[in-house]
């Protein structure tokens, strides 16, 4: 069964809006998702710039993908707290171009306690020369067909990893019988290699960002037949109407974060239920 919930309150004792420049956080108390074993959260954030995705397991253990935009770093710290994150155990980067500075990269490692940072061997060896001398994560580089858990009962495993222009870590999670896919790369090398694998049915897709028209096939998305499809905000104004197009074409809910603001889907063994935060933008 598909449950689909969504909340604005329900969580917070008012109604939350969120101004487009980052969440305000006077007198707005946590949000308490209330994960209990076998349960799992998986939020992606909506910043005004970038992609950052937030998994959240029953025992406080906390895993960061990608970490926003450039400018987005308050806004990324804003977020964390309300989800009350105060340590984050592994902090994955998906983007050989990753636009995170030395002093960012180092004031994150520092507040949230990281622990390990994972990349694509390219990635990974740019990490190590930027970290500082001290309380220095284990940097591990991640290949394709690497499979790891990463919170209990959840499992990331890397369908692909490019080095080329467009490509990064395409990365699918395995929660009891859902599967999450986190596309990163858009190629046409990376998606022959993905029609190769066992991805059929996805049922949570989270679209490469920035993608570019004709940047991924009808093939692509029908063969993943995603039952709930995420975009976070596009770098253009709008995002390519034909992958929006081929999305209703296989009956997937499609959620954005410019949109729906930060987009949350809380696993339990056998169903999900999704919960949204807008953001109040200015007229």
């Amino acid at each position: 069964m598909r449950t689909l919930l969504i909340i604005l309150s329900f969580f917070l004792p008012t109604t939350l809006m969120v101004e487009a420049s980052g969440p305000s956080l006077d007198n707005i108390e946590n949000i308490n998702l209330n994960i209990k074993d076998h349960e799992v959260a998986v939020t992606f954030l909506g910043l005004s710039a970038g992609e950052a995705t937030l998994i959240q397991g029953a025992n406080n253990e906390n895993t960061l993908i990608n970490t926003g935009g450039k400018e987005t770093a308050a806004e990324l710290e804003g977020w964390l707290f309300l989800y009350d994150v105060k340590e984050i155990s592994k902090l994955i980067l998906t983007h050989n171009g990753t636009e995170l500075s030395k002093q960012q990269l180092n004031r994150l490692i520092s507040k949230y306690n990281i622990k390990e940072i994972i990349s694509t061997p390219k990635f990974s060896a740019k990490i190590k020369k930027e970290l500082d001398s001290t309380n220095k994560p284990a940097v591990v580089s991640w290949g394709q067909g690497t499979k790891r858990p990463i919170l209990p009962e959840m499992t990331a495993e890397v369908q692909f990893v490019g080095n080329d222009t467009n490509e990064g870590m395409d990365l699918t999670l395995d929660f009891f019988n859902h599967r999450i896919f986190l596309m990163t790369s858009f190629t046409p090398r990376a998606e022959e290699t993905l029609l190769e694998k066992n991805l059929e049915n996805i049922n949570v897709f989270k679209i490469p960002n920035g993608a570019p028209a004709d940047s991924l096939s009808e093939k692509l998305i029908q063969y993943l037949n995603p039952q709930i499809s995420v975009l976070f905000s596009p770098e253009e104004e709008a995002h390519d109407p034909d992958i929006l197009v081929d999305l209703h074409e296989t009956w997937s809910e499609i959620y954005s974060t410019k949109k729906h603001g930060t987009i949350t889907i809380k696993f339990t063994e056998s169903n999900y239920e999704i919960i949204t935060i807008p953001i109040e933008t200015d007229e």
